[in-house]
């Protein structure tokens, strides 16, 4: 690899951001004409909103459709599979004993208790079929209702980070630049606040809910909640009204995978942690002599700035050996003529052949 290829390669960003900074003049000096604006104007303008698009613009509108449309299809999912429990179990009710209210509450609420794994034996199957019937609905929630709740849950998460940034901005007057950029940095962070700042708040909406509604002591209410939140549900106690079961439907299907929620973004956030902290061991280190010689690529004796932004990566763990050889032997199909740059004439023959 060529040291005027690798950074040819490396600093295209900043040819980028210098030509969208002559846009920018271009567009300061041009005026319209009787209070209108030219259709180069917006072009231009269109161009620059391309680049710098902040995903807390309002720009962003599309985007924001598609995620809600995204949402939408999820909550229909997941209607239609608890849908679905809820018709076998109701038909089956016979075959179900224990604990019961109404045939159709009971049956969506057997069917929330068995896809959380919660399984408090309140209610119980008691015939071949409704045995087999919850083993085949118990493996398949693990499975389609686990993927469908955690991008119910991301997108919710998604829409308090926008929120966030929103008070943000209007708290200390921050830009949209410098909020994404908050974000971006602080991301995991935010996210694992937010997800244990819900996670409390159903863990004493339950409390207190079992405390009035189901008529429970303190200690029995909270000892329920978190054999809940765990999936543990020893049985002992439980949801045993009809009101406390239409409850129990909603908050320990938000209860389970809220925890479930925090713990991957506990573990997100030890990992980047660790990373940052590689990053700036490795910043900060003195080179050595063997260090200058791995990072001369192309074997001339001297590292140029690409070649040390490139060892420096690899030392971190961003890139490795392969991700280089690919990129460069894809480098190479585009490079028709052999010359270490990439031109129109390259482009257009590798769309030829």
């Amino acid at each position: 690899m060529g040291s005027d290829e690798t950074q040819q390669l490396l600093l295209s960003e900043s040819r980028e951001h210098s030509l969208l900074n002559e846009k920018n003049d271009l567009l300061q000096r041009r005026k319209p004409r009787c209070g209108g604006t030219s259709e180069t104007d917006i072009n231009l303008q269109q161009e620059q909103n391309g680049v710098l698009q902040s995903p807390l613009s309002p720009q962003c509108i599309t985007e924001k459709q598609e995620a809600e449309f995204k949402f939408r299809l999820v909550f229909l999912c997941l209607a239609a599979y608890l849908g679905t429990g809820t018709l076998c179990f109701y038909l089956t009710s016979y075959q179900i004993e224990g604990i019961k209210t109404n045939g159709f509450l009971d049956a969506l609420y057997f069917c929330v208790v068995t896809m959380t794994t919660v399984g408090y034996g309140d209610l119980v199957p008691n015939s071949t079929i409704a045995k087999l019937l919850a083993c085949i609905y118990v493996f398949t929630g693990m499975a389609l209702g686990g993927l469908i709740l955690s991008k119910a849950a991301d997108y919710i998460v998604e829409k308090q980070e926008i929120f966030l940034a929103e008070s943000m901005c209007k708290a200390e007057n921050f830009g949209l630049q410098e909020v994404a950029k908050e974000l971006g940095t602080k991301k995991s962070k935010y996210k694992f606040v937010l997800a244990v700042a819900t996670f409390f708040v159903l863990m004493i909406a339950g409390t207190v809910f079992l405390y009035f509604i189901e008529n429970l002591d303190f200690v029995d209410a909270l000892y329920c909640v978190c054999s809940t939140v765990t999936t543990l549900g020893y049985g002992d106690k439980s949801f045993s009204t009809a009101a406390g079961r239409i409850f129990a439907v909603v908050w320990i299907l938000s209860s389970t995978i809220c925890l479930a929620q925090s713990f991957a973004y506990l573990a997100e956030l030890y990992t980047e942690d660790r990373q940052r902290s590689l990053a700036k061991m490795v910043l900060t280190r003195k080179l050595s002599l063997s260090d200058l010689e791995a990072a001369d690529l192309d074997g001339d004796k001297a590292v140029s700035a690409a070649e040390f932004v490139v060892y420096k990566l690899k030392e971190m763990g961003k890139i490795n050996q392969e991700d280089i050889s690919a990129v460069m032997e894809s480098f190479r199909k585009l490079d028709c003529d052999q010359s270490g740059t990439l031109t129109e004439a390259d482009i257009r023959n590798s769309e030829l052949s």
